[in-house]
């Protein structure tokens, strides 16, 4: 009979994360008694920042929030405003908006697999160690990054908290020669997009298989990106006006980040969880390459969320090139509008899943409340319980260090954005 042990394990700075969190764990009598992933990162308060500013300051403020994803809190942003201010773009900003998330995809997917999940995978300690045996697997993800990098720096004015996004579309028109540019070098990495989905899939597999409550956008002729309703696949469809409704947020004694519940249970966002919903509106080309590599979906194994991602980089990389074979400038970048006050709402899929705004702004167009709910902090709950069947699954009675390799794994495999996720609803303080 194996021995029972009472083990405490305190992972107390998890490397490879955006941010600054911590593990708490406690085996005792051969069960997890006690389970905490810790966000120790004080509140930054950006919803009251934006209370009294003017809605155009709205895009450029939020990209602060995350230098990673800072489109996904642009777009989110622009769409509810605008669905307040009674504003269509047209087709063109429509185009150019769905150009500039796949940049983000690319380069924030790109990151994650080569750089911070990939070690794990491979039983390195960093992504160092890693390049020294797979130099040329790195030097690809560094080339998919600066891929998706480039293609944020051409529409939003700089790669890193773009400022080229505004209400209403953006400050000005790419020209047609540096959109030719980019299309020339997005069409050369598409071979190190193909290659990444076949290495994914010999890569991550093996986690614990568990039913997993997906939530995701679903658009009926495309694969999400800006619009949608938010859909699951127990056929629950509801649109971001009606979040609320639907997905509870709430304060853990462990975290300053809120955690989320849909239904009172806990739910999965991001690449695994799109691709289950959303893999009917592929192209044959992304299909025909995720079945040579033996991808399969829908998939209840987290671990399967490198290959989500590998194949999200070629689609990105495949809708980025359809877009830019015909693009032309426009003669106007950004519709116009008039202020007016209202409530907007707004939800679009994040690199790491759904990420939801609502903003009421008054008639003079400035905002009178703010609420972000990002990502991260939605799949906090799933992360805790995917720990706790990940460990029973693989063995309590396994040595310390394994154990606490284990549930680092599986941390990381979320690819969490720990600094986007420190977001409170309310703040009280008692003194006594």
């Amino acid at each position: 009979m194996a021995e029972e042990r009472d083990i405490r394990i305190n992972v107390p700075v998890l490397a490879r994360v955006e941010g600054e969190g911590s593990l708490h764990l406690r085996i005792q009598g051969g069960r997890i008694a006690e389970l905490g992933l810790r966000i120790f990162e004080p509140p930054r308060l950006f919803e009251k920042f934006l209370v009294g500013r003017d809605c155009r300051e709205v895009p450029d403020m939020v990209a602060r929030i995350c230098g990673i994803c800072p489109v996904a809190y642009q777009m989110s942003a622009v769409h509810a405003i605008e669905s307040i201010l009674e504003i269509d773009p047209g087709p063109w900003v429509r185009a150019m908006r769905r150009l500039l998330y796949c940049g983000e995809w690319i380069e924030s997917h790109s990151l994650h697999i080569h750089l911070l999940a990939a070690p794990d995978f491979l039983g390195f300690g960093s992504a160092p160690e890693m390049a020294k045996v797979h130099p040329a697997e790195v030097r690809r993800g560094l080339r998919l990054q600066a891929a998706g990098n480039e293609i944020i720096r051409v529409l939003g004015g700089r790669s890193v908290h773009p400022v080229g996004v505004c209400i209403g579309g953006f400050h000005h028109a790419p020209a047609p020669e540096a959109m030719r540019e980019l299309l020339a070098r997005l069409r050369g990495v598409l071979p190190d997009a193909e290659e990444l989905v076949d290495w994914c899939a010999r890569l991550g597999a093996g986690g614990a298989q568990r039913r997993l409550t997906c939530l995701a956008l679903r658009h009926p002729a495309e694969y999400p990106m800006n619009e949608g309703r938010l859909t699951t696949g127990d056929g629950l469809d509801f649109g971001s006006s009606e979040f609320d409704r639907h997905i509870e947020e709430f304060q853990v004694p462990h975290s300053t980040a809120l955690h989320a519940l849909l239904h009172g249970e806990p739910y999965l966002v991001g690449p695994l969880a799109r691709l289950n919903l959303n893999r009917d509106h592929l192209p044959v080309a992304v299909r025909q390459v995720m079945d040579s590599a033996g991808v399969r979906l829908p998939s209840h194994d987290m671990f399967h969320s490198m290959s989500a991602r590998a194949v999200e980089i070629l689609y990105a990389l495949h809708e980025a090139i359809r877009l830019l074979e015909t693009y032309e400038p426009a003669q106007r970048s950004a519709a116009e509008y008039r202020p007016r006050a209202g409530i907007g709402y707004s939800a679009t899929e994040a690199p790491r899943g759904v990420l939801w705004h609502r903003y009421e702004i008054d008639a003079d167009g400035r905002i009178v409340d703010a609420r972000i709910v990002p990502p991260t902090s939605q799949n906090q709950a799933c992360i805790e319980a995917d720990l706790r069947a990940s460990l029973e699954d693989q063995g309590l009675e396994r040595p310390e260090s394994e154990l606490r390799a284990l549930a680092e794994k599986v941390i990381r495999n979320y690819d969490p954005c720990i600094s986007c996720a420190t977001h409170f609803l309310d703040l009280t303080v008692d003194r006594l």
